[in-house]
Formats: C-alpha cells, structure tokens, sequence
C-alpha cells in the first residue's frame, strides 16, 4: 500500500477515514473561516481528520454566465488565512500547468486534479512535480481500471503521494451515475481512494446554464461507499445555505447535516476495517 502523510492526515485504506469538505468555490475570507470552523468542531468531536477544500476558480462551468471565482492571488490568501487559523491541510483545483508551481509555493497541501483534466498529461506531470499530495478526480467518461495510467504519469515524476477520487459516471445525458466497484478497482494500485459523495449526485448542465444535483441522495451514497472498505477518505462540498451558493448548490449538503452523516460514516468504516475479507 502507498500510504503518507497529509500534515497529521493518514493517507491510507486500511486507516480510518478522514474528510474532505469545504464550499465549491471561495466566496470571502469571513465565509471560509465560519466554514472551517464549523466544519472542524463537528471533525474534532467525533475524531475525523479533516482537509479543507475550496476553489478560487470553477473553470469548467456550464455557462460563461457562471461565477467562477475569487481568482488565485485572493483565494491563496484566503486559504493560506485558513490554513493559519485553524491549523488545517488545505486542498484546492489547478486547471492550468503554470498553477502547479505556484499553488504548492503558496503553501497548499493538496493538488486537485478536476474530472475533466484527469488524462491531461502536462497537468498531471507539472503537479507530481511540486511534491504535493495530488488528489486525481476519475472523469466521467473514464473506467477505473484506466486510473493506473493516470497515477503511473505522476508517479513517473517520483511522486507517489496521489489519491484516486471516485466522483460518478456519465450515463445518459444530464445523469451520472456510481458504480461502487470502481472503489476496490481503484484500491487495486495500492493508492488511497477518496469517494466523492457530493459530485457523483450531480446532474451536469441539467439546468440549462448550470447544473442540477439532489443532495438528498448524498447520505446512501456515501454509505454505500464506506461499507465497501477500500476508501481512505471522503470528499463533500457543504454550504450553510446551499441554495444561495455561487455554485454547486444542489449537489452541496447543508453544514447542520453534515454530523449526522459524519456520524453514520464513522461508524461503518470502523466496522468493516475491523472485518478481513
């Protein structure tokens, strides 16, 4: 197994499961520090190491109308504020080869690599370089047997920090769609395998200029992925007020749900890691 260390974090299948949350996309420094905080008293509580995830940009957007963001020089800051504050590894997207670089040097933990970009050699190179945990999002159109390819460009770099992150797949138009073996095929390479729970319920351009979701089904998902055994992390967007969000609302769960599920997470994991199967 290719394990290692997120700051405090264990990166790792056999180990128990940390957490991946924060809002889409940044929208203030106050908004990012009201989320984290709350979203890292609800971890410390019930013993989840937690990774703060935001974005300064939402690149691949449904409509130009779309808000993508903060933009870099904000959002580092915004998030190295957070990072400061409440002592947290931090986690956002690259869409770009010149990003890589200049992310990792601002002190981020986690390169996401988004679904889309997943085969994008350059990006995924210019990333393993920085030496930064990489976190590779499974595109929609892609087996998951094919994410050893994906690991081997990074790897090649002599980075083997990298996570392989399940986030659902295209079945028909407007529909994606999990299916859960894909999660033990992934742990197959070795590498740590994070379920994306959020995203696998969203609904690409299924509103005409943005795109839907339903996050009442985000709880049975993200069940049924822990009760699999091989995820070593869980990746949610939450929002206070995920109807108001700039993006991603539908698909984001609402922070005054977020223990309850975290709860239920917590408790499936520890049973079927103490299993042998």
């Amino acid at each position: 197994m290719k394990n290692f260390n997120i700051g405090k974090t264990v990166a790792s299948n056999d180990n128990k499961i940390f957490l991946i949350a924060g809002p889409c996309q940044i929208e203030s420094d106050t908004h990012a520090q009201h989320l984290a905080g709350s979203i890292k008293e609800i971890c410390d509580e019930l013993d989840i190491d937690l990774i703060y995830k935001s974005s300064f940009d939402k690149a691949n957007r449904s409509s130009i109308t779309t808000k993508r963001g903060v933009g870099i020089d904000r959002g580092l800051q915004i998030l190295n504020d957070v990072k400061k504050k409440f002592d947290l590894p931090i986690l956002t997207d690259i869409h770009e080869t010149y990003q890589a670089a200049e992310v990792a040097a601002a002190g981020i933990d986690v390169l996401q690599i988004p679904a889309f970009l997943c085969r994008q050699t350059d990006l995924l190179l210019a990333a393993g370089r920085t030496g930064c945990a990489i976190n590779v999002k499974k595109g929609q159109f892609l087996a998951p047997q094919d994410m050893r390819n994906v690991a081997a460009k990074i790897a090649s770099t002599g980075n083997e920090k990298i996570m392989l992150c399940e986030r659902g797949y295209t079945h028909g138009y407007n529909n994606l769609v999990v299916d859960m073996r894909s999660l033990p095929i992934m742990a197959s390479t070795g590498y740590p395998v994070v379920f994306d729970a959020t995203h696998s319920v969203q609904q690409p351009g299924g509103m005409g200029m943005s795109s839907g979701g339903d996050r009442e089904m985000v709880p049975y998902l993200a069940r049924a992925a822990v009760a699999t055994g091989c995820c070593a992390g869980v990746f949610m967007e939450v929002h206070e007020d995920p109807d108001s969000a700039p993006s991603d609302g539908p698909n984001m769960i609402r922070l005054d749900k977020l223990k309850e599920i975290l709860e239920q997470l917590v408790e499936i994991d520890a049973v079927v890691k103490r299993s042998v199967v």
